[in-house]
């Protein structure tokens, strides 16, 4: 009768259904040395079980941590803070004359009629591609005849 109910609670086991102390029951027959010869499988097992819930981890971990040196940071914004200073006592108040501003005026005027142009050309070449997507359909039809 034994041996039919250990065999019970080894199929509840590797279904997971079984209680803590159906485990410890399970526990306990494979720890003794009379196991029915078709079990001798799971008595490997349930001792590999009870022997390692012996084993402990004892070394010790070493925690150093890295500190982070940021003396380079500090050099590197004195640098910064120099350079701006010197950029920013060089750069004086620029004047730009009248004739500056009517030659740039010009310019951009000559820029956007450049433009317009462009834009002009590339509204026409959309126009005719347009067409010949309207040719290539009429071909198509007659080709595949779906009207």
């Amino acid at each position: 009768m034994e041996l039919a109910n250990i065999e019970n609670l080894l199929e509840k086991y590797e279904n997971g259904e079984t209680s803590l102390i159906e485990e410890a029951t399970l526990k306990n027959y494979f720890s003794n040395e009379d196991v029915a010869s078709h079990l001798e499988d799971y008595k490997a097992m349930f001792t590999y079980f009870n022997s390692n819930k012996e084993e402990r981890f004892t070394k010790t971990i070493p925690l150093k941590r890295k500190q982070p040196n940021f003396w380079w940071l500090s050099i590197a914004a004195s640098v910064v803070l120099m350079v701006s200073i010197y950029v920013s006592s060089n750069t004086g108040t620029e004047t730009i004359t009248l004739e500056e501003r009517k030659e740039a005026a010009q310019a951009l005027k000559h820029t956007q009629e450049a433009f317009q142009l462009i834009s002009q050309n590339l509204n026409k070449g959309g126009n005719v591609a347009i067409a010949g997507l309207g040719e290539f359909e009429k071909a198509q039809q007659k080709v595949f005849k779906t009207e």
